[in-house]
């Protein structure tokens, strides 16, 4: 493999890891239009959107549970939250992570088109006082919880993605929990989801192992300095970052599709 090569999957792997720690999203936002568009650029051949997927799927599972790691003190890890939504998730990735393999690359890359729209609608509609809410007094309601979890694990499960960019703003906006133990309990739920993402990878033939393996290690390098960040950061900071980040990967990939 090319020393340039390994050095481009380095920098992609690390910066959408940063953030991964960041903004608590599994960092395949980021990763999946990354790794699609810029090695071509400098010209590498180009991989495929299932290939691409598989190593965001694998990737997902590693930088995750970094980032776990980092917020495990604190009390920002809501228990309740991460089994009744991680549980969901897992079923619903592991159907979508399996159902992709019959779907073609540009049927792929819609799915991620639709979730990155509809995510960023929804870190754009203002979220009145919810980090006012005591981390020890938050509610919400389980069941809707378990039917979001499942539905957007069945489209994360297509992209290898593990749902955290779309997991983040439901919480938010719709569960109501507090922007902290949202990005938390979201990257212990993204980790759970990409248990199922990766099996589902593996098993049907879409991961590039040699790429996979430079992406997770600087992924592991840089989720634990991204949570180091985050918790220092004015919350209102955080969402904005989040909510542009969304948006923009959306509308590159809807440019591409269309």
């Amino acid at each position: 493999m090319d020393i340039n090569y390994v050095i481009l999957l380095f920098v992609i792997g690390f910066i959408s890891s940063f953030l991964s720690g960041m903004l608590g999203i599994g960092g395949a936002i980021v990763k999946y239009p990354m790794l699609l568009m810029i090695p071509p650029v400098f010209g590498f051949q180009a991989l495929t959107a299932h290939e691409v997927s598989g190593i965001s799927a694998l990737d997902v599972l590693f930088v995750s549970i970094a980032g776990v790691i980092g917020f495990r003190k604190g009390g920002y890890l809501n228990k309740s939250l991460i089994t009744v939504m991680g549980a969901s998730v897992l079923v619903g990735t592991l159907l979508g992570s399996f159902g992709s393999q019959y779907l073609t690359e540009e049927q792929v890359n819609i799915v991620y088109g639709i979730l990155a729209l509809l995510a960023a609608i929804m870190m754009f509609i203002p979220k009145k006082k919810i980090d006012d809410i005591p981390l020890d007094e938050v509610t919400y309601n389980k069941p809707l919880a378990a039917i979001l979890a499942f539905i957007v694990g069945i489209g994360s499960g297509v992209v290898g993605a593990g749902g955290g960019f779309l997991l983040i703003p439901i919480m938010l906006l719709i569960l109501r929990i507090p922007t902290r133990m949202t990005i938390a309990s979201s990257l212990a739920i993204t980790f759970i989801s990409s248990i199922a993402g990766s099996i589902g990878k593996i098993s049907t033939g879409q991961v590039e192992y040699q790429t996979a393996v430079i992406v997770i290690i600087a992924g592991l390098i840089a989720a634990p300095i991204g949570t180091k960040i985050s918790k220092k950061m004015n919350t209102k900071i955080l969402q904005g970052i989040l909510a542009v980040l969304i948006l923009g990967t959306a509308i590159k990939i809807w440019m591409d599709i269309l």
